[in-house]
């Protein structure tokens, strides 16, 4: 991705030298990737293969630019303000914390039991003789909450790493397995639309690679250490290993469904259990190795998105409960009214010059402080046993509805949220965005605006 600072002030003007990007320090690259994909993605990606083989390849890839800028844009913003996002959100006004509770409440619960199901479908397909559905997907919730709860970043990086790297070998081994077309892949790279394709090819662009745990990228990034603007070459490296390595899952993905369904006219179900139908498949073509192989690929991917989102999303959560802690004991200030940051920094005045915002919160990140809170780990215990419920009971009709409508809306407020932050005097003036960071943050939001209403119509009013 191209520089997105301002051109108004040469790099490192203010704050530490920025220090060289190395390969040694990617890690929360490898954590998006490994949680952004899950298995409803691989699925969407291997529909639009069976439908349309290599035509929308080119969206594939669009999509990841996308997100690269996208998770860019929130990592600058952390390590050029000091500040966490939800800080961020809460300068913009009251109105943020309210769609921010209302939507991590809502979605952490039905999200919960969704993750659960999708774990324990490719168990029971491995071991059919063995618990149900229901029981394998207790049991993924319960190891999730255990992994979490007992280990602190740098184990939940490694966990990540090894669960990155059995989705992409088996993945991509199954793609050269069964022979791609290159040619035909090349073609793919040209921008072309077939006749009832334009929402496979937006749903491409802005479906594949995470919604919110793109915001959680930037308290990964603290997590990790990275404190302040010296870290930005690394961030964007490790950025760029992410959503690289994201990509190449989706052109995987893509070649199975042109190469294995797109030539025999094999329809898959929706939803996850399409990736069950594909290892029937598979078994079939290349024998019961290769269906076993990939069901463990499909395992490593759900369970990799899950432990994502039970670590990602509870520091969120932790954060916005020690905002709000912060306000409601007059330590912040009224940070949508007077454009004071909560650690001490100012808003508005206090970065309009590039200075860095003085404030405590990176560093207590960085210390592990908010992993063992309170409210990290009463998410924790939202986001596992309250779903439980919904694996035994049918989904209430209104829930679905309220998750539907705010989901829909996450990725747009994310897009349009961080160009209003990244072009204001909130951010230093020399990380503000150049142009290109502008037109890509400008034209996520668009595609997501467009995304929303559609998802906003198809849901079963």
């Amino acid at each position: 991705m191209a520089e997105t600072t301002g051109s108004g002030a040469a790099a490192g003007e203010a704050g530490p030298p920025l220090r060289k990007a190395s390969w040694k320090y990617v890690g929360p690259g490898i954590v998006v990737a490994a949680t952004g994909v899950g298995a409803g993605d691989l699925v969407a990606t291997l529909i639009a293969g069976s439908k349309f083989g290599y035509t929308l390849l080119w969206a594939a890839i669009i999509g990841c630019l996308v997100k690269i800028s996208l998770a860019e844009a929130t990592g600058r913003w952390h390590l050029a303000t000091g500040r966490t996002l939800f800080e961020g959100w809460r300068t913009l006004g009251r109105w943020t914390t309210y769609y921010f509770a209302v939507y991590v409440v809502i979605w952490g619960f039905v999200y919960g039991a969704t993750a659960m199901s999708s774990s324990a479908l490719p168990l029971v397909a491995l071991f059919p003789d063995g618990p149900g559905l229901k029981t394998w997907a207790v049991i993924c919730g319960l190891l999730g909450l255990a992994f979490v709860w007992f280990n602190r970043y740098a184990v939940f990086e490694k966990a990540m790493t090894i669960v990155i790297g059995m989705k992409f070998l088996i993945v991509v081994y199954v793609a050269i397995r069964v022979a791609p077309d290159l040619g035909n892949a090349l073609a793919g790279l040209a921008p072309v639309l077939p006749d009832g394709s334009l929402l496979y090819t937006l749903g491409l662009i802005g479906g594949v690679g995470g919604t919110i745990t793109m915001a959680a990228y930037g308290y990964w990034v603290n997590s990790k250490g990275w404190t302040d603007i010296s870290w930005l070459k690394v961030m964007r490296l490790d950025n760029r290993v992410a959503y690289i390595t994201t990509g190449v899952f989706v052109v995987a993905m893509m070649i199975i469904g042109a190469e294995l369904l797109h030539s025999t006219n094999i329809a898959l179900t929706s939803g996850d259990r399409g990736l069950i139908d594909l290892g029937d498949v598979l078994a079939d073509k290349f024998g019961v190795v290769t269906a076993k192989l990939f069901l463990f690929g499909f395992f490593a991917t759900s369970f990799g998105a899950l432990m994502g989102v039970w670590h990602g999303v509870s520091l969120m959560f932790a954060d916005f409960v020690e905002r709000l802690r912060r306000e409601r004991d007059g330590g912040a200030g009224e940070a949508a009214g007077d454009g004071t940051a909560a650690g001490g920094g100012t808003a508005e005045g206090g970065a309009a010059e590039g200075g860095m915002v003085e404030g405590g919160m990176v560093e207590e990140v960085a210390a592990g402080k908010r992993e063992k809170s309170l409210p990290f780990r009463a998410y924790l215990l939202w986001l596992t046993f309250p779903p439980m419920g919904l694996l035994f009971l049918d989904e209430p009709f209104g829930l679905v509805i309220a998750y539907g409508v705010l989901g829909a809306f996450f990725m747009p407020f994310l897009a349009l949220t961080l160009l209003w932050l990244l072009n204001s005097s909130r951010t230093p003036a020399q990380w503000r965005n150049g142009i290109v960071s502008n037109v890509m943050l400008a034209g996520a939001g668009l595609l997501f605006l467009v995304l929303c209403v559609q998802q906003v119509r198809d849901l079963p009013w």
